[in-house]
Parts: structure tokens; C-alpha cells; sequence
């Protein structure tokens, strides 16, 4: 004689293992099969009927064998669609306006890693005295501490400097 459903499910939601194993054994391509229904995705249906199935434990403690369980789960996987779909609707209109955002970082950041390419391949153009002086600065080292690391004064620290930029801009508008 085989064992219901409902039976399986009251087992299953005292403890019962072997219950549960058999009742999602039963359950399990229904579930998926309602879920590819009302998802239209194969890949999303898979993930909420392995949902349902991670909580299905917890949530056959309110199972009260009133309906069949198939109707109990077919109103679990319609409510977690639901949820799935509010929570994408609720992410999507907050990512909106974001992607612009992101647009415009990521274009940033692409900007500045070419004008640092440009500057490390320039700065190969430059003596050796004027391309570790600016590498320093560049470092965030202050005037004052260039001159102590490179044994120069701190007035050839400036002067270094401004060498450099004068060489850089005029290797920028020799490109342009």
C-alpha cells in the first residue's frame, strides 16, 4: 500500500528524513514543472524549486493537510515566484539610474589607467635625475623628503619637477 502525500508531508514535518526524502522525490518535478511555467526560464524555474525545496522542512510545520498537498505546494511556488519577481522588479528600479552612473565610472577609470600608461611610458623618454625626481613626487613624497632620499636640494626638487612637465606637455603636443 502506498503512503500519501499528506501522510508523507505530516512525517516529513516531524522529523521524518526518509519521509521527506520520498515526498520531494515525489513533489520535486511537479514543483519544477509549474515553476518553468510561470518563469518561462528552465535555469529560474531550477533555482525556485530548489528554494522550495531547501524550505519546504520549515514550512511543512504550517501544512495543515486541509488541501491536497499539491495544492498546498502549487500556492508555495506561485508565492515564491512572486517574491522572485518582486524582489528583480524592486532591484532593477533601483539599479536604474545606477547603470549611467556606472557607465560613466567605468569610462573614468579607463581614462585615467591611459593617461597613467601614457605618463610611465613617456616618463621613459626622461634623464634618469628628472624621471626619479618626478616618480617620487608622483609617489606622494613632499619636496623636502625627494631632496633628503635623492641628496639634492629641495630647490633642484622644484626645478626637477618643472623640467619634467615642460618635457611632458611638450611630448603631449608633439602626439597631438
Amino acid at each position: 500500500m502506498e503512503v500519501s502525500d499528506e501522510s508523507l508531508a505530516r512525517a516529513a514535518a516531524n522529523g521524518d528524513r526518509q519521509a521527506f526524502a520520498l515526498l520531494v522525490g515525489r513533489v520535486y518535478d511537479r514543483v519544477f514543472g509549474y515553476a518553468v511555467k510561470l518563469t518561462g526560464s528552465r535555469t529560474e524555474a531550477e533555482d525556485l524549486a530548489q528554494d522550495i525545496c531547501a524550505a519546504l522542512p520549515a514550512k511543512l510545520q504550517s501544512f495543515r493537510g486541509e488541501a491536497k498537498l499539491t495544492t498546498w505546494l502549487y500556492r508555495i511556488t506561485v508565492n515564491a515566484a512572486r517574491d522572485r519577481f518582486r524582489r528583480r522588479s524592486t532591484h532593477a528600479r533601483a539599479a536604474d539610474g545606477w547603470g549611467d552612473w556606472e557607465l560613466a565610472r567605468r569610462a573614468e577609470i579607463s581614462e585615467t589607467a591611459e593617461r597613467i600608461d601614457w605618463l610611465m611610458e613617456a616618463m621613459k623618454n626622461l634623464t634618469v635625475d628628472l624621471r626619479e625626481t618626478l616618480a617620487l613626487v608622483l609617489d606622494g613624497v613632499t619636496h623636502a623628503e625627494a631632496a633628503h632620499i635623492l641628496e639634492v636640494s629641495e630647490g633642484t626638487v622644484s626645478w626637477r619637477i618643472s623640467e619634467a612637465k615642460k618635457k611632458l606637455k611638450a611630448m603631449q603636443e608633439a602626439e597631438a
